[in-house]
C-alpha cells in the first residue's frame, strides 16, 4: 500500500508529529486521526473542499489528454531532471501523470501526490501503486518531514516555495514547468480562453532566489495534431472549464510551448 510506503514521509497537519498508518487511518501519537477513503487516499485538508479544486470531469480530460501523448516530451524532460531521485512530490498533482514519469522505473520509488482536489486523490491513486494520494492545500504547510523528499514538481501548479525549499532535501531539485505565450495559442485564440501571462518562468527565478539556484532552463515547443474530442479535453482540463467549453471545437494543430526549470537548496 502507497500509504504505508510513504508513512516515514507523512507529517501531522495539526501538531507535525510523525503519522502512523493503521488499517483504515492515518494518525500521530498526539490522537489526531484521519480516516483514508475507500479508494485508498487520505483527506488532510480539515475544511470543506474549495471551488476551485479540479473537478472529476477536468481531471477525466486531463487523462485522456495525457494517454494520446500530447504532453509526452514534457513528461520525459520532468524524468530526465528527475533521474536518480526516488522520493518525489507533486504539488496540485492533478491526475498523478507527470509523479509517475518522475519515479521513471524504480519500482522502489515513493511518490507523494497533494492536491486540495479529492477528485485529483482518486485519480493519483490510480494512475501509480507507488503513489500515496493527499488531500491538501499546497498553500499551508505540507504534511511533510523536514528535507525529507529528493525532488517536488510543480507543473503548472501552484508553488509555495518556503514550504518546498522546508521538505526538500539539500540535494534535492524543485522542478518547475510553466507555460510560455505560445501554448496553446491555437486555442485561446480561436475559443477565447485565458491568456497566458509573459515571463512566467522568469518571474518563478526571481521568487524562488531567496530560497534556491536555479541550475537548468529548458525551453520546450513542438506542435501536435488533435482531433475535435481531443481539442474539447485540453480546453475542459484546465482553468477554463470554471468558465465555459466551446460546443464545438474543430480538429487542430496545437502548440507546446513550455519552460521546465530546475531548481537545488541555497547552501546545498
Amino acid at each position: 500500500m502507497s500509504l504505508d510506503q510513504a508513512a516515514e514521509l507523512l507529517a501531522c497537519p495539526v501538531c507535525r508529529g510523525s503519522l502512523r498508518v493503521a488499517a483504515h487511518t492515518v494518525g500521530c501519537e498526539a490522537g489526531h486521526s484521519f480516516d483514508i477513503a475507500r479508494q485508498g487516499y487520505v483527506n488532510l485538508l480539515g475544511a470543506a473542499e474549495p471551488a476551485n479544486a479540479d473537478t472529476a470531469a477536468m481531471l477525466d480530460a486531463r487523462a485522456r489528454v495525457h494517454a494520446a501523448g500530447v504532453f509526452d516530451t514534457v513528461t520525459e524532460m520532468i524524468a530526465t531532471m528527475a533521474s536518480g531521485r526516488s522520493r518525489v512530490l507533486e504539488a496540485g498533482a492533478g491526475t498523478g501523470h507527470y509523479l509517475a514519469g518522475a519515479l521513471g522505473e524504480d519500482a522502489d520509488a515513493i511518490g507523494v501526490a497533494v492536491d486540495v482536489s479529492k477528485a485529483a486523490a482518486r485519480h493519483c491513486v490510480r494512475t501509480d501503486p507507488r503513489i500515496a494520494a493527499l488531500v491538501a492545500d499546497v498553500w499551508r504547510p505540507l504534511p511533510l518531514q523536514d528535507r525529507c523528499l529528493e525532488v517536488v514538481l510543480a507543473v503548472f501548479a501552484p508553488r509555495n516555495l518556503p514550504e518546498f525549499a522546508r521538505v526538500l532535501h539539500p540535494a534535492g531539485r524543485f522542478i518547475a514547468v510553466t507555460p510560455r505565450a505560445g501554448h496553446l495559442v491555437g486555442l485561446r485564440d480561436a475559443y477565447g480562453l485565458l491568456d497566458v501571462p509573459t515571463a512566467k518562468a522568469e518571474q518563478l527565478a526571481a521568487a524562488a532566489a531567496e530560497f534556491f539556484d536555479l541550475i537548468d532552463t529548458r525551453v520546450i515547443k513542438y506542435r501536435v495534431p488533435v482531433d475535435e474530442a481531443l481539442a474539447t479535453d485540453l480546453i475542459a482540463m484546465g482553468p477554463n472549464a470554471f468558465h465555459q467549453v466551446p460546443r464545438t471545437v474543430t480538429a487542430s494543430v496545437i502548440s507546446i510551448d513550455v519552460t521546465v526549470q530546475s531548481f537545488r537548496p541555497l547552501n546545498s
